[in-house]
């Protein structure tokens, strides 16, 4: 995948810098399919339709054949295509298998996992549509097929290319409750829905994904309004509020609703099957296509096998697989759950580490040499990310000595403890203070700003380490900012007493 792009080592914070950043990303290809498409366009025989069909199994092959036929049409008298066959037919099929001969064709198992789930969503609410839908609205059905594989498009690029981003606002929005626009303003600087209508008109995608986008951004109202008359229990009602509205009718009855509606059911359907997002967008679907919801609910189960018999891989998650769970059984984010114990392997470079610590008399030549080989035994132990300070004979200031799994900036960081009361008191004696989210809110902000940004996370071990009645070291870690292993935990606990006694050892040699 050596032509693909990846991500620059600066973020960007405006929406067209997101939107020239994201474009430039070049998508994986699975190398089956690209194999598999490359003969069928060799072959006299093969039909536009059935090039179309071997296509749509590698949504990232419907995306750039989609892009480079509508990426000529901006400005033109020509309508973007709408569809993957309108698409092949003006693209022509030497220009197809140019662009395909551009296209990165990768294994499988060496496509990233984030962006394999992520299109594995957008197949799932394909068939969300396609079962649904399609066949009421039969004449729509092309329309509908592609506008809900593609509606979740704009996202595919940067599963690639920053994947942690989606990964973290998954885990704090969804699963934390925490404000959208706040984690998205703190992660990517622009709203996700403003970057995904922006890069939808950049690529001229159907207009179906366009107008679902606009729905989210401009016609909540709507949205809630229609929400209101589908929780009434009887059909009655609901049909006689809708005929009180004739303009909120209208506005329901649109078919381009049912592409926001199919990707609606299949991302909240990723959370629970009973979790609040999913039965919003239920009793949406229930109104929209007049039909009981407990009919619907089932319709929907169903449309999820289906879609999982054709898609599931064994490191991805559908949610097909939870339909055999009880009810008030969820999954849980990876990001909610303990962090592994460290390996077997990792625990034995741990104890060399500490037993480097313990040799009398000291074999550090200096400090710089001795807090090495601290941060090597907090590494080992399953720290992620880990500031070792040393404080300065007034204990006003701290610098680093050591870090690990953080910006490279962060090395020459330097603390005034005079800003933080927390840092203050730990500055007094050897002492501990763990982080979880309990207590995150009362202690975290007693912290310096800074290291709140670098240690972002609900979960942080902070210690105090003294050698002859004075501290004079501080050590920060956690495992990425979620749970603990307490195999860790512990771990940390009997580092920071080996170091003590190397700092002991050290000063009384070098004294």
């Amino acid at each position: 995948m050596a032509n693909e792009k990846t991500a620059p080592s600066v973020r960007p914070i405006s929406l067209a810098a997101w939107i020239k950043c994201l474009d430039e990303v070049r998508l994986p290809v699975p190398q089956a399919s690209h194999e598999r498409v490359c003969k069928a366009i060799r072959d006299s025989r093969s039909s536009l339709r059935d090039i179309a069909e071997l296509m749509q199994n590698s949504p990232s092959l419907v995306l750039s054949v989609m892009r480079e036929a509508n990426s000529h049409t901006h400005g033109s008298m020509a309508e973007p295509a709408e569809n993957l066959e309108v698409a092949l037919n003006r693209l022509g099929l030497k220009r197809a298998e140019d662009l395909l001969e551009r296209l990165p064709s990768v294994p499988m198992n060496e496509i990233p996992v984030a962006f394999r789930q992520l299109v594995l969503v957008s197949r799932h609410a394909s068939q969300q549509a396609s079962g649904l839908f399609a066949s009421r609205l039969a004449r729509l059905w092309q329309d509908i097929h592609w506008g809900s594989l593609l509606f979740l498009a704009p996202l595919w690029p940067m599963a690639v290319a920053y994947p942690k981003l989606l990964d973290e606002w998954e885990l704090r929005v969804i699963h934390k409750g925490q404000s959208a626009r706040q984690v998205e303003q703190e992660l990517f600087g622009v709203r996700l829905l403003d970057l995904c209508l922006g890069l939808t008109e950049t690529w001229h995608l159907p207009i179906w994904v366009s107008q679902g986008y606009h729905l989210l951004l401009t016609e909540q109202r709507l949205l809630v309004k229609a929400l209101r008359i589908a929780r009434e229990d009887d059909p009655l009602r609901q049909q006689q509020l809708l005929d009180a509205e004739p303009s909120l009718r209208r506005w329901l009855n649109q078919p381009a609703n049912t592409v926001l509606l199919a990707n609606g059911l299949a991302m909240s359907a990723q959370e629970s099957w009973t979790c609040p997002h999913t039965e919003r967008w239920q009793y949406l679907t229930a109104l929209y296509l007049q039909q009981p919801l407990s009919e619907v609910q089932q319709q929907v189960h169903q449309q999820a096998v289906i879609s999982a018999r054709a898609t599931l891989m064994p490191d991805l998650w559908h949610p097909a697989l939870s339909l055999i769970w009880p009810w008030n059984v969820q999954k849980i984010h990876h990001g909610l759950l303990p962090a592994p114990p460290p390996t077997a392997e990792a625990l034995a470079v741990w104890r060399s580490r500490c037993t480097e610590l313990l040799v009398e008399p000291s074999r550090f030549a200096n400090a710089m040499h001795l807090t090495t080989c601290a941060k090597e035994a907090l590494e080992a132990s399953g720290m992620q990310r880990v500031l070792l300070f040393m404080a300065d004979r007034a204990l006003s200031t701290l610098r680093v000595h050591q870090a690990a799994g953080l910006p490279k900036d962060a090395a020459n960081l330097s603390l005034d403890v005079v800003n933080s009361t927390l840092l203050q008191r730990m500055l007094e004696k050897s002492a501990q203070v763990r982080l979880t989210p309990d207590n995150h809110a009362q202690f975290a902000a007693l912290l310096p700003p800074i290291l709140r940004r670098l240690f972002n996370g609900e979960h942080l071990l902070l210690r105090s380490l003294s050698c002859n009645g004075r501290v004079v070291m501080l050590m920060i870690a956690d495992q990425g900012g979620g749970p603990f292993s307490e195999t860790t935990v512990q771990a940390f606990g009997k580092t920071a007493q080996c170091i003590e006694k190397a700092l002991h050892s050290f000063t009384n040699r070098t004294g």
